[in-house]
């Protein structure tokens, strides 16, 4: 946010200038690092309509920040180097204000954590922990890893879906163009037949008259239902509701439950990794859960807290598969419950892949046969009067 102020400098007197700013008290503080006296601030407001957040790509930053530590250089000088060369304005001005943060004395997690639309809770635990035990080249690149596994898994699952979403979509297009174009045509043809049809042909030509007689109408219904649908998918609740339907089914629900188990382990096993408490890392992962799962959650923290082992309290809350569970026993008699969980989130990638391998191929065939069947049907229909009518002659 910009403001537009004018200040007293001892030296040069009453100046004017824009400055750029989280909000009125950072430019007020903002100034006063600068020994100048307050004298107006007044925000800035533009119309934008067209104009984009500012945006840092955290795993580039991340990478480069790993890159110049390594280097030898410290932390400041790293990150003004990353703003200078940044060629993104909005993500200069995110790099210039954690510097500033810094200057002033804060710890870079603080300073990180007043950029929430940037840098991620997660993000923040990370460094956060890395600070108790002076090791943020190794939690960077730990966050680093996790960054691209996960991003890795949510491509397969992204990948898997596009084929048949493209496959639903012709389908359903193609079928919208007989219902709304090419069937009101042969209802208009077929109107002064007097032959008996069957029960479905007389339906689906009684279809076509409607929308020959209100079209528009059917078509802003049509808009209408559309955009409620898109409307409603776009609320957590809808979304919610959706997903509890979808994980009663027993194979896809069973592997939504390994989805969340990957990621909830990938998590946790980061942040142990950087030196944060069991308790603590496991509070920071509860939000990757589903709101039927937070609850078994909940318990198993609790149990945590109590002082079970982790590996009870996760296995007696239903939070493991057979192999993880097993997994964890181990890792408690290493003392190397970290690794062993990014281990177990790995092991959960590997066979979602597969399944959604395996539904892949099997969903493809099933979906052009549905929708093969479904426009044939139609066209079988729309014909159908026709061979009354060659029978008839005949």
């Amino acid at each position: 946010m910009e403001f537009r102020i004018k200040a007293l400098d001892g030296a040069l007197g009453v100046t004017s200038q824009v400055l750029d700013a989280v909000d009125e008290s950072d430019a007020r503080r903002q100034l006063e690092l600068r020994d100048l006296q307050v004298i107006s601030l007044t925000p800035i407001r533009r119309m934008r309509l067209f104009a984009r957040p500012a945006h840092l790509q955290l795993a580039v930053f991340s990478q480069q920040l790993v890159s110049l530590l390594d280097a030898g250089l410290s932390l400041v000088e790293s990150l003004q180097a990353l703003a200078e060369r940044e060629s993104s304005a909005g993500a200069s001005q995110i790099l210039h204000r954690v510097l500033g943060r810094l200057y002033e004395g804060q710890t870079l997690a603080a300073a990180l954590a007043e950029q929430p639309s940037t840098f991620p809770p997660l993000y923040i635990a990370s460094v956060r922990a890395s600070e108790r035990t002076g090791a943020l080249r190794e939690s960077l690149a730990r966050y680093i890893t996790y960054a691209e596994q996960a991003d890795a898994l949510r491509k397969t699952l992204v990948n898997a879906c596009i084929y048949p979403a493209v496959l639903l979509g012709v389908g359903l297009l193609v079928t919208l163009f007989l219902l709304g174009y090419v069937v009101p045509r042969f209802s208009a043809i077929y109107a002064d037949v007097g032959s008996d049809l069957p029960a479905a042909s007389r339906v689906l030509l009684e279809w076509g008259q409607l929308m020959d007689a209100h079209g528009g109408l059917m078509v802003l219904l049509l808009i209408g239902v559309l955009s409620s649908a898109i409307y409603a998918a776009t609320r957590p609740a809808t979304r919610e509701q959706a997903g509890a339907w979808i994980a009663r089914i027993p194979a896809v629900g069973h592997q939504l439950h390994v989805y969340q188990l990957a990621r909830l382990y990938r998590t946790t096993g980061m942040l142990l990794r950087g030196g944060m408490p069991a308790v603590a890392a496991l509070e920071m992962s509860s939000g990757l859960l589903r709101t039927d799962s937070q609850r078994a959650f909940a318990a198993a923290t609790q149990a945590v807290r109590e002082g079970q082992s982790l590996a009870q309290a996760m296995e007696g809350n239903g939070l493991t598969t057979a192999v993880a569970a097993r997994m964890l026993r181990v890792g408690e008699r290493s003392g190397n419950m970290g690794e062993m969980m990014e281990r177990i989130a790995s092991f959960c990638d590997e066979e979602l892949a597969r399944w959604v391998a395996v539904m892949t191929r099997l969903i493809e065939p099933i979906l052009m046969t549905i929708i093969g069947l479904i426009i044939g049907v139609i066209v079988v229909l729309m014909y159908f009067p026709i061979f009354q009518l060659a029978g008839s002659i005949r």
